[in-house]
């Protein structure tokens, strides 16, 4: 069912509010946070902030959007038939525009102390841009891997035969998890609208590498989208 007027832009501000919450809180955690001196958050304030950040926007405005806030789980959802092909671009592009946004204001912020460096940025990367020098490989095995189970939760939490509200628990949860194995391999993505946003801002190596964190999620979504769909048939 194709959404028009005033129901369309509701749910595109919905993804992009929701967006823009993951990458400015998630992303601001470990740029702004993580390493502060004597009282930084670390890897594991990082992942929770990413957590938060979707556990409670799924609350806020996951009624109105479904609580997409990433193309890879927009595509995931498709595939599962739980999300109509017709409103895919219009969500990606929503999402995408968010993260941007959060990314554009984070930089903002973020310039303004004194002595300010733009160093990684929260960017995602491989190789010598990997936190932990992981390669190419391991990169996308890692990404495939825990956007597929990230889209299995989603798709688990929120079917008809488990309790309804506490999907976003669930959800959020999860991501804290994927960040917890996967910061010190690529950064974490399993989204690729939170690479974009931080990737345009960083340039060279980022942009360079950005196309992994596309193909690698979208391709998790998509077979997490199958494995749910093998495995919950009868919805």
């Amino acid at each position: 069912m194709r959404l028009r007027g005033r129901a369309c832009k509701r749910v595109s501000v919905a993804e992009f509010l929701g967006t823009f919450w993951l990458v400015f809180g998630g992303c601001g955690s470990a740029v702004l946070a993580a390493a502060y001196p004597e009282l930084g958050i670390g890897f594991v304030g990082v992942a929770f902030a990413f957590g938060l950040t979707v556990l409670t926007m799924a609350y806020a405005v996951g009624g109105i959007s479904g609580g997409h806030f990433n193309p890879a789980v927009s595509l995931g959802l498709t595939v599962a038939g739980r999300f109509p092909a017709a409103r895919l671009v219009p969500y990606v592009v929503a999402q995408v525009v968010g993260a941007i946004a959060a990314a554009a204001l984070l930089y903002l912020i973020a310039s303004g102390k004194a002595g300010f460096e733009l160093g990684g940025f929260a960017a995602n990367g491989y190789g010598d841009h990997s936190p932990g020098g992981y390669s190419l490989l391991s990169a996308l095995l890692i990404e495939v891997l825990l956007t597929m189970f990230f889209l299995i939760i989603i798709l688990g939490s929120t079917s008809s035969r488990v309790p309804a509200g506490f999907a976003p628990l669930a959800i959020g949860l999860g991501l804290t998890l994927i960040h917890l194995v996967s910061i010190p391999v690529t950064n974490t993505s399993v989204n690729p609208a939170r690479s974009t946003g931080q990737a345009l801002f960083v340039g060279g190596w980022a942009l360079q590498q950005l196309w992994l964190f596309w193909i690698a999620p979208l391709a998790g979504g998509a077979l997490g989208g199958l494995v749910w769909k093998f495995l919950d048939d009868a919805d």
